[in-house]
């Protein structure tokens, strides 16, 4: 029986595989298998390593390739089949964009306004990347950066319902790129939903309410960053001071959990309990009068999740991971 309680999904993969060339060894299977679900109003980081599947994942959900075998939705349609019904509901930002470089930024946005849905003004599109100063400047003279914000620009034109995002950063300075987060941030807080790749593994921590991390065609870690970072240690590390005079003796606390790693006079620990471990420290060391240099304590980050995974070190993600939050 149906479970109408629950709004349908904005994206949903079932047993979705893509196949590039002929059957058997002739032929690479890019993507084998992969199950998920995007909410609506959602934010949905697919990350990978190189050539892990996750461009030829996202073609496929845009409606720019048929699937091999399995079944893709987006918002209730098939992004291929109904490919004209669906695709004034979505936005697309490609790696690169290839607008002619003899028009204007404004040229630019006026011919793709002209095949789009409901758009939204050219002026109002450029300003939203900070590019409306720029209108007038032809798209060879931009910078890689303004470039990227114009692919942004024009991905936006039709008030998407969904967006999809490849690479979205690349080539934007520090100062830019924290303006297109803020962008992206506010597009999801008016309920636009979200599916981005990116190799910024930064930006997918900062801005994903969920994430799918692939590796060779399969989505091998999965969940909210939280629940993928709590898979991982914390560390924290220090250097001891030189052992002379009535503390020479002393040795380090036994701290339970914790995993000791001695290179000379600096010490890594790696803990499940962060703030347990770091009190236990603290404590001895200000018991002892031991000054610990070069303290350094943090959680585990995104790129120790992703280098795992890029080890082999990663256990399959059971497919309800990657199933809705909402």
């Amino acid at each position: 029986m149906t479970d109408t309680s629950r709004p349908r999904p904005a994206v949903e993969a079932r047993g979705l595989h893509r196949r590039y060339g002929p059957s058997g060894a002739a032929g690479f299977e890019a993507v084998r298998g992969l199950d998920l679900t995007v909410a609506t109003g959602e934010l949905f980081a697919l990350l990978g390593t190189n050539g892990a599947g996750k461009t030829s994942t996202l073609e496929v959900l845009e409606g720019l390739a048929a699937p091999t075998a399995g079944e893709v939705r987006v918002l209730g349609l098939d992004p291929v089949r109904q490919r004209a019904a669906l695709r004034p509901r979505i936005g697309i930002m490609l790696q690169e964009g290839g607008f002619p470089g003899e028009l204007t930024v404004a040229e630019t946005g006026r011919c793709w306004g002209g095949l789009t849905t409901g758009a939204r003004t050219v002026d109002e599109a450029l300003d939203l990347v900070g590019l409306l100063p720029r209108r007038k400047v032809r798209v060879k003279q931009l910078s890689g950066g303004e470039r990227r914000r114009l692919d942004l620009a024009m991905a936006l034109l039709g008030r998407p319902e969904v967006l999809f995002l490849d690479e979205p950063s690349t080539g934007l300075d520090p100062e830019a790129r924290a303006a297109v987060w803020r962008l992206i941030r506010e597009l999801r807080a008016t309920g636009t939903t979200v599916v981005l790749t990116t190799h910024y593994l930064e930006e997918a921590e900062e801005l994903a309410d969920r994430l799918a991390i692939m590796h060779h065609g399969r989505v091998v870690v999965g969940g909210t960053v939280a629940e993928v970072l709590a898979e991982h240690p914390a560390r924290i590390s220090f250097e001891l001071p030189e052992r002379t005079g009535p503390h020479a003796a002393l040795d380090l606390p036994l701290l339970p959990g914790a995993e000791p790693q001695l290179d000379g006079r600096r010490v890594t620990l790696r803990t499940a309990d962060l703030q347990g471990t770091l009190t236990e420290l603290l404590g001895w060391a200000a018991h002892h009068r031991v000054a610990l240099a070069r303290l350094d304590a943090r959680s585990a980050s995104l790129e120790e999740a992703f280098l795992a995974v890029a080890a082999g070190a990663a256990t399959p993600a059971l497919p309800e991971t990657l199933g809705s939050a909402a």
